[in-house]
C-alpha cells in the first residue's frame, strides 16, 4: 500500500512542475485525494458493498470536485491535474501512466447495462475539457486536445482534436514522461480554410489573366482595318 502511495506522489512530481515538496502534494492536490478516495470506494465495490462504494465516491466528489465511479478500473501512476470537473464512468478502464486535465469526461452514450464508457490504454494524455464518449479504445500513447469531443476509437500514438474529434497526426512512439503541447496542436479547420483561400487566390489569378486576354481580343475586334494608302 505504501509503495502505491509513494508511486502516486512521484507521479505528481513527474508531471507537475508546480509541485515543490511532498507535504504540498499530499495536502493540496485534489486529483491525488480523489484517486485515494476512489481506491477505498473501489475496494468496497469489488467486494459487493455497493452502497458503501457509492457513498465513499460521493464523499470524494463533494470534497474534490472529481467524480470517479467506484466500478471504474484505474491502473498505476494515474494523475489528474487540477481535478475539478473530471467525471469517470462506471465501466471506464484506464491503463498505466495516464494523465487527465481538469474538466475531462469519460462518459457513455447508452442507458443499457453494458460496457458503455471508454478504455484508455497506457500513456494516454487527455487535455482539459475533452469529452471521450462511448465504449471504444483510445490507444497507447494517444493524445486528445483540449475541448475535443471523441466518439470513436483512437489509434496508438495518434493526436486528436476538434468537435467531433479528428486525428491530425500520428507520431512515433516516444519514451519518457507524458506531455501534451496544446499550443503546438494543428487545427484541421484552419488548415481547410487556408486551402480554400489558396484556391480562391488561384481562381482570381486565372480570372484576371482571362479578363486581360478578353480585353485584348475585344480591342483587336473593335480596331478598324488599316486601308493602305493609294499610290
Amino acid at each position: 500500500m505504501f509503495k502505491g502511495l509513494r508511486e502516486d506522489v512521484n507521479s505528481v512530481f513527474e508531471r507537475d512542475p508546480a509541485a515543490r515538496n511532498i507535504l504540498e502534494i499530499i495536502f493540496c492536490y485534489p486529483g491525488l485525494h480523489a484517486l485515494w478516495i476512489y481506491r477505498i470506494a473501489h475496494w468496497f465495490w469489488i467486494r459487493q458493498f455497493y452502497f458503501l462504494g457509492r457513498f465513499t465516491s460521493h464523499v470524494g466528489r463533494f470534497l474534490t470536485g472529481v467524480e470517479i465511479h467506484p466500478g471504474a478500473k484505474i491502473g498505476r501512476k494515474f494523475f489528474i491535474d487540477h481535478g475539478m470537473g473530471v467525471v469517470i464512468g462506471e465501466t471506464a478502464e484506464i491503463g498505466d501512466n495516464v494523465t487527465l486535465y481538469h474538466g475531462v469526461t469519460l462518459g457513455g452514450v447508452t442507458w443499457d447495462k453494458v460496457k458503455r464508457h471508454p478504455t484508455l490504454e497506457d500513456n494516454v494524455v487527455i487535455g482539459s475539457g475533452a469529452k471521450i464518449l462511448g465504449p471504444f479504445t483510445v490507444g497507447k500513447g494517444a493524445k486528445i486536445g483540449s475541448n475535443s469531443v471523441v466518439v470513436k476509437a483512437v489509434p496508438e500514438n495518434a493526436t486528436v482534436v476538434g468537435i467531433p474529434g479528428r486525428m491530425v497526426m500520428e507520431q512515433k512512439k516516444e519514451e519518457g514522461r507524458a506531455d501534451l503541447q496544446h499550443g503546438q496542436l494543428p487545427d484541421p479547420e484552419a488548415k481547410a480554410i487556408s486551402c480554400l483561400f489558396d484556391q480562391i487566390r488561384e481562381l482570381e489569378r486565372k480570372y484576371d489573366a482571362l479578363a486581360r486576354e478578353h480585353e485584348q481580343l475585344k480591342s483587336l475586334i473593335n480596331t478598324p482595318p488599316r486601308v493602305p494608302a493609294s499610290s
